[in-house]
């Protein structure tokens, strides 16, 4: 019995030693890692998200895409039935052949009111003519009729084809400031016309845009979801029809402790884990950090102004750039949980 005894009492020391040995191991390697490693395990997978907005209101006539499946940018998505759209372009057309109309018959005015004013120029000189001759005759009547050379009543007939003359010149004169003004005011006319036409270009253009708006195509590479249409449906404009997540743009959000962040800098290596496939190697690199802390970029966020603060350590969310093939980013879903590390030091 004593022997036992004794050797009990050796193995338990010995057992002892070994765990604390172990401990010692284990406590060492953990402070040189975390020593040269900054962790957290509060991290994601973002990525581009982009939101496919109807800009138009219409029902849905074809869909040519299926939920969850890749797509390329400007690859047709969605038709809306573009009746309606294809009436209102065919009335601005109309709109616009009837103001160019209206030009041609504005100008042909302007050519009508300019051959008048040319006549009404020549008239002038025909009556410029006629009351010079009239005014001659005049000043010779009126010398003859002092001497009796002529009787009173050539005399008076001369003055009266004088003042007939006269007024014939005044009348072409007047005559021809009508003219001059209309062609003014037909030119001005003119300009107005070719304003509507300007406008009525831009109702067609305007109307035709409206139309390509129907074919909805997609705005960038990537996979589709979060489809909220069927056929048939009516949407306005606005509304969300669907998502694509772009396979380009597969980037890590890790929200580090503010505490963490002074041994953090761009450029630094990253080792990310990845819940969902255990056994994936991925590594990154530190890209740039938040101009605000995840707190305070929230919907409510925490006002210390109250007199009841509790000092809370915030996180700061740091992006992190992923240098990994094709293939391993196609696996990657934004919101999947990582855990990443990164080396402060080499």
């Amino acid at each position: 019995m004593t022997t036992e005894k004794k050797k009990k009492n050796k193995v338990v020391p010995i057992i002892l030693g070994v765990l604390l040995i172990i401990g010692a191991v284990f406590g060492i390697k953990e402070y040189i890692y975390y020593s040269k490693h900054v962790d957290t395990d509060d991290a994601q997978i973002d990525g581009d998200i982009s939101p496919v907005v109807a800009r138009v209101g219409g029902y849905v006539k074809e869909i040519r895409f299926e939920e969850n499946t890749a797509v390329k940018e400007g690859q047709l998505m969605v038709k809306l039935d573009d009746s309606d759209y294809k009436v209102k372009l065919e009335l601005a057309r109309a709109g616009q052949q009837g103001a160019t109309a209206g030009v041609d018959v504005t100008q042909s005015q302007i050519a009508a009111t300019a051959a008048t004013t040319s006549t009404a120029r020549a008239n002038i000189e025909a009556a410029r003519v006629k009351l010079n001759l009239a005014d001659k005759d005049y000043q010779r009547y009126a010398n003859l009729v002092k001497d009796g050379s002529v009787t009173q009543q050539q005399f008076d007939q001369a003055k009266a084809q004088q003042e007939s003359a006269r007024a014939a010149y005044t009348a072409a004169v007047d005559q021809y400031n009508v003219a001059v003004k209309q062609v003014g005011a037909t030119r001005s006319q003119l300009a107005v016309s070719n304003t509507g036409v300007s406008q009525r270009q831009a109702d067609v253009d305007f109307a035709q845009l409206q139309l390509s708006y129907t074919d909805i195509a997609a705005p960038a590479s990537g996979i589709v979801g979060k489809k909220t249409i069927q056929k048939g449906q009516l949407v306005q404009a606005g509304q969300t029809l669907f998502s694509i997540v772009s396979t380009n743009s597969i980037y890590v959000t890790a929200n580090f402790k503010e505490t963490q962040l002074e041994q953090l800098r761009p450029g630094l290596p990253v080792d990310v884990n990845v819940d969902a496939y255990p056994d994936l190697k991925v590594t990154g690199e530190v890209y740039n950090f938040s101009p605000i802390t995840g707190a305070k970029g929230s919907l409510l966020p925490p006002d210390n102004a109250t007199g009841n603060f509790v000092k809370v350590v915030q996180r700061v969310p740091v992006k992190i750039k992923l240098k990994a093939s094709k293939e391993v980013l196609s696996k990657l879903r934004p919101g999947m949980s990582v855990k990443v590390s990164v080396s402060v030091k080499s």
